[in-house]
């Protein structure tokens, strides 16, 4: 498989890019990310330092994966997600002074193989999406969501995916 990665694209040399991964154009990659194998990435989208994207993932465009995103095999992020890696974010120090890296602790976001991320959700930092969980479109995502269960609302709300047993 060829691997893809759009002219318009800035891709770290520190990233590693699996093989038959696509980039689409104004794409930012930053160092130590990693995407495996077979993953599109859409055009507009910024996946931070250290984020890690499965095997045969589909991001779509205008997506921000922060610092601290943790994405497993076989997983759609829907248009325009976020994924924030801040519980309390503040650009100041109590004293004012410009926050820096060593004034906050990173907070990791974790979505499992499988799940799919509805356009324009947010998930706050901290939480963990199970095994093809699916959270719907807009919802903002504050607590974990089990494996093979819905959230949808804001803030979401858990609730037995259609079809499935709860």
């Amino acid at each position: 498989m060829d691997t893809y990665v759009d002219e318009h694209a800035l891709v770290s040399e520190a990233a590693e890019i699996g093989d038959g991964v696509k980039v689409w154009a104004y794409t930012h990659v930053r160092e130590r990310a990693s995407i495996g194998d077979g993953t599109i990435i859409g055009t507009h989208v910024y996946i931070g330092e250290d984020v890690t994207i499965g095997r045969n993932c589909k991001v779509q465009s205008g997506c921000l994966l922060f610092k601290g995103t943790h994405i497993e095999d076989g997983v759609f992020v829907g248009p325009g997600v976020i994924v924030t890696n801040d519980r309390f974010p503040r650009a100041v120090n109590e004293d004012f002074t410009l926050k820096g890296e060593e004034d906050w602790t990173l907070t990791e976001t974790t979505i499992r193989r499988g799940a799919s991320i509805g356009a324009g959700s947010i998930l706050v930092a901290g939480v963990e999406v199970g095994e093809s969980a699916f959270v719907a479109a807009g919802a903002v995502v504050t607590t974990d969501v089990p494996a093979r269960q819905m959230a949808l609302g804001v803030p979401a709300r858990i609730r037995p995916l259609p079809g499935e047993m709860d």
